[in-house]
């Protein structure tokens, strides 16, 4: 059951019970948004919403994988954001969760896990991000972090860079 549905430019965002989606089409092939999640060179340049920025990408893309994305707010403070890769389906799939750090390691506090789907739709990609969290609380928490705005900013950045065009703002 969808309990929210918000539109920011041409993405659109939802709470599902513990999920929160965000699905945007894009004008681009399903590898190239793909290649812009999993190529750290080009993660860095639409991730983080402004005024933060990411600073830094470590991936290592393959089932049991790590991940490492470091984003800096604008006080300076750095965030680093360890996960696993769960599921790899080159152009089509990604999963991956922060309930592991590095090399199966659990992490203090599990939060979610994203499921990533690049699906060929007419000349372009339909983008989803599925994130699922433990409990409702967990999800009330990321939403109130602003990820109705942030995710939607960031997919807007995302499609922007696949399309090649400016990101607004």
């Amino acid at each position: 059951m969808t309990t929210d549905v918000i539109a920011v430019s041409g993405a659109t965002t939802a709470t599902e019970g513990r999920d929160l989606i965000v699905t945007r089409w894009m004008d681009a092939e399903p590898r190239q948004v793909y290649a812009a999640w999993t190529d750290p060179a080009l993660l860095v340049q639409w991730f983080t919403p402004p005024p933060w920025s990411t600073v830094r990408a470590e991936m290592d893309v393959r089932p049991g994988g790590s991940t490492l994305v470091v984003m800096r707010g604008p006080d300076g403070a750095e965030a680093p954001n360890r996960g696993v890769y769960l599921e790899v389906a080159e152009g089509e799939r990604l999963v991956f969760t922060n309930a592991y750090t590095s090399a199966w390691e659990p992490a203090a506090k599990a939060f979610m896990t994203v499921v990533l789907t690049f699906e060929r739709e007419g000349a372009g990609t339909r983008y989803t991000a599925r994130v699922r969290h433990w409990t409702v609380e967990d999800r009330e928490a990321h939403e109130a972090m602003g990820f109705h705005a942030g995710w939607a900013i960031a997919t807007e950045q995302l499609a922007a860079l696949v399309e090649g065009r400016r990101a607004p703002g």
